[in-house]
Parts: structure tokens; sequence; C-alpha cells
């Protein structure tokens, strides 16, 4: 209890950190670099006419992992040809190239906490034109042991605690925990899927319907160690939602 609690405290200070840094140094988008004017702007790290450039991926997805459809109609070749999957359905927002993946880099490595607030607008959309997504707790995805400690924030639970501000009934859960590991982006399918065996597990009952958060997918092999896990627990439907797909 006495870690968990300083662990949310650790968290706190450094999310008011990043918030008296942002006073005191004028924003600017995080995309093309000018001057942000306006409360709404401020608050959503782009200017206006960034903003509006930018739209969820609408066209034909794989409707289990979520990544573009080339000539199937329905589920993608790979996912086809991965067998049986513990995740139901994996929701992404947008693809993990150009201003895109520019916008997950001011947000995540450069922490430009603002644009939580914009991702946080589109996640809503989702929820929206999904009504299966209604019924669903909230699950993040644990960060790597350390991470915290060692970078100052996780940008997955920033994202999802923007989330629980902004979305009325809905419960979050922090069921999900994870040992000690390497940096996925590092490693290929086979060894991201080894890399994260038995190191993400169950520490409370599972939702009886998860929606499990992350900021981009590539293998999707993160999405089903936690959707396995919370399968394993009893979890009875478990859905992923991913910002980017890669």
């Amino acid at each position: 209890m006495f870690k968990k609690n300083m662990k949310e405290i650790e968290l706190k200070l450094t999310q008011i950190v990043f918030q008296i840094k942002n006073f005191l140094f004028p924003a600017s988008c995080a995309l093309c670099d000018v001057s942000l004017i306006g409360s709404s702007e401020i608050q959503n790290g782009l200017c206006a006419e960034c903003e509006a450039s930018i739209s969820l991926y609408e066209d034909k997805k794989c409707s289990l992992c979520g990544k573009p459809l080339i000539s199937e109609t329905d589920i993608c070749l790979p996912c086809r040809n991965a067998g049986q999957k513990s995740y139901d359905r994996i929701f992404t927002l947008f693809p993990y190239t150009g201003k895109y993946k520019k916008l997950l880099t001011e947000y995540k490595f450069k922490k430009n906490t603002s644009i939580a607030n914009f991702f946080v607008k589109k996640i809503l959309d989702v929820f929206a034109q999904n009504q299966i997504l209604n019924e669903a707790e909230i699950v993040p995805v644990p960060p790597r042991k350390g991470k915290i400690k060692e970078q100052g924030w996780d940008q997955v639970e920033y994202l999802v605690k923007t989330l629980e501000k902004n979305l009325s009934g809905h419960k979050t859960s922090r069921c999900l925990k994870r040992l000690k590991s390497k940096v996925q982006k590092n490693l290929n399918r086979e060894e991201r899927l080894l890399n994260l065996k038995g190191k993400i597990y169950l520490d409370a009952a599972p939702p009886k319907t998860a929606l499990i958060i992350d900021d981009v997918i590539t293998t999707g092999s993160t999405m089903e160690v936690c959707a396995k896990a919370l399968k394993d627990g009893g979890a009875q439907k478990v859905y992923g939602l991913c910002l980017f797909f890669d």
C-alpha cells in the first residue's frame, strides 16, 4: 500500500511540474511550431489549423487488430495466420507515419502533455461510434518496471488519467502489473512475445469487460499478453484501443 501511494504521489508531482513548465514557457503548436492562441489551442497543444488536419483513420481496417486492410474484406492476413487471439477487437485511431508520428513524439518523448487532451477528444469520438465500448472498464497497459523513476512519467498512465477526467460512466481498473522486462521497441515479434511472457500479471480481479489502453500497436504482442492475463483471470470480453498503428 505504501509503495502504491508513493507511486501515485510521484506521478502527481510529475504532472504538476509539467503544468508549471507549460505555464511559464508559452506553448507552440506541436506540429508547425506556431504560437498557440486562445485557451482551446493551448489546452490541446495544437493550432486550430493543424488540429483540423488530423482526423481518425476511416479507411477499411481489420476487425480484429485494427490495422488497414489491403485486399481483405474483414480480417487481415496476418491475423488469420496468427491463430486465436485473446483480445476480441482492437480499435486504432491514427497511422504511425508523418505528422501523426511527430504528434506522438512530441507527447511521448518531449512530454508535451497538452496533447493528451487532443487524444482524449478523439478517443471520445471512437466511444461514440462504437457502442460495444459503453460497458467496458478501462485498463491501462502497465509501464515497464522502473520507467516512471527513470523518465519521470508514463505516457499511457497520463493519457488514462486525462481520459478519466473527461469520460463519465466508465471505471478504471489498474489490475495489470508488469515485472522487469526489456524495452519492446527494440525487439522483433517473436522476441516481444518472449520478453513479456509471464511478465504481465493480474494484481486484482479483472473487469468482466475490459478496454486495454496503449499508445502504439506494432506486432500486437503487448495487447495479446495483457488480454490473455485478463481472460485467464475471468474477463469475458477484452477490447483494446491504441492511438496509433504501425
